[in-house]
């Protein structure tokens, strides 16, 4: 493990958001009640009805007197005005964005700050998976075509939060935004608690510490004696993630994975992620596809442990992107996030060995050919590391 790593912190609160209707309200109301400073972390943000409610607010709040800093990836935002960052800085808001395009960048270009997070007065912290766009929620009709969630968390754990952002916010003066130089905390993972109430912990990932996120996955699968509960819309985990399932549910717990259906925004991944079907079902792990709409969300679910955030678990993630997940133990947390698990797997298609081997030429040959793409890129990135 290199780079810091943050400890547990108890009395937190929780709530769990599912779905752009009710997560961006809750955000927007905690923005209208900032009187200090509000911090805003985003990669997908594009002009819309989404992000002119988020800049009216964040415009209302400068009028107060309220210090405001939005930290936004630079490929994410393509699609956001340029007006939108101009009214934001006329009215004395900070903005920067991560890692800006460069014709010269070469592999430096796929740095990205996948992060999603909302700091309030440094008592109020939103983390999860949205983006600032109309698929995760329309102001004009309070209606998401994205499945996701956000966590909306209280107590001590928000200072830790507040450290991360300022950590990358100083960070994008550097020449190598993606490389922090502060080192603060833990050096390595600190134990996993047996139980507890209002727990949190701040995992994430970065070019300097990259395994922190995972390496908390695997080593929660490994210890898991009930349930293993996997949501990602990006499934292409690394080996050790995909042995560790398959591990744990030849010992008897239930593993599920809950994955994207045929409504994806990225079908070539999809495809290449289902070359990893056939074995995983055969270790007795149960998949499922979601139907009604696009899966966005990021959520796993090992016994009474809850990660939720901006990590999809798959190798690009943990190669180039800036990631952020909260960790907590909290029953009543634990509770809504397996009823809202619960939920989304009786929308699900669950796929079997037979209908597996039942789907025609054409499917088999394109998962083939985008597995093999996959594998092309990862094998080359690793000569480069």
């Amino acid at each position: 493990m290199s780079g810091p790593v943050f400890p547990w912190r108890s009395g937190n609160r929780f709530a769990l958001l599912c779905d752009g209707e009710r997560f961006f309200p809750s955000m927007l109301g905690a923005i209208d009640s900032a009187e200090r400073q509000v911090e805003l972390e985003l990669y997908l943000v594009e002009s819309g009805s989404c992000s002119e409610a988020l800049l009216d607010r964040l415009l209302a709040a400068r009028q107060r007197g309220v210090r405001v800093r939005c930290l936004f990836d630079a490929f994410g935002s393509l699609k956001l005005a340029n007006a939108w960052v101009q009214q934001l800085q006329a009215a004395g808001g900070e903005f920067r964005r991560y890692n800006p395009l460069r014709w010269r960048g070469g592999l430096r270009n796929l740095y990205r700050d996948h992060r999603k997070l909302l700091l309030v007065d440094e008592r109020v912290a939103f983390v999860g998976g949205t983006g600032a766009t109309d698929e995760f929620w329309s102001a004009r009709n309070n209606t998401s075509d994205w499945h996701e969630v956000m966590v909306q968390m209280s107590g001590p754990v928000v200072v830790d939060w507040q450290r991360l952002f300022e950590r990358q916010w100083h960070a994008t003066f550097g020449v190598r935004a993606w490389r922090p130089r502060e080192e603060v905390l833990l050096d390595r993972l600190p134990p996993m608690p047996s139980e507890g109430q209002g727990l949190a912990r701040v995992a994430y990932a970065d070019a300097s510490q990259h395994r922190d996120i995972v390496q908390a996955l695997i080593r929660s699968i490994r210890g898991a004696r009930q349930r293993i509960w996997l949501a990602t819309p990006y499934f292409l985990p690394t080996w050790k993630v995909r042995r560790a399932l398959r591990k744990a549910a030849q010992r008897g717990v239930d593993v599920r994975l809950l994955l994207t259906g045929r409504l994806t925004d990225h079908a070539p991944v999809r495809y290449a992620g289902q070359r990893y079907y056939p074995r995983l079902l055969r270790a007795g792990i149960r998949i499922f596809e979601y139907q009604p709409r696009f899966l966005h969300l990021k959520m796993v679910l090992v016994d009474d442990w809850v990660s939720v955030g901006s990590c999809n678990f798959d190798h690009w993630n943990l190669r180039f992107n800036l990631e952020a997940n909260v960790e907590a133990f909290d029953p009543s947390f634990t509770q809504a996030a397996a009823e809202c698990l619960s939920a989304d797997f009786s929308q699900s298609r669950e796929i079997d060995l037979g209908c597996w081997h039942a789907r025609p030429w054409w499917k088999r040959l394109r998962e083939r050919l985008w597995g093999s793409l996959d594998r092309l890129v990862v094998n080359f990135l690793d000569r480069r590391r």
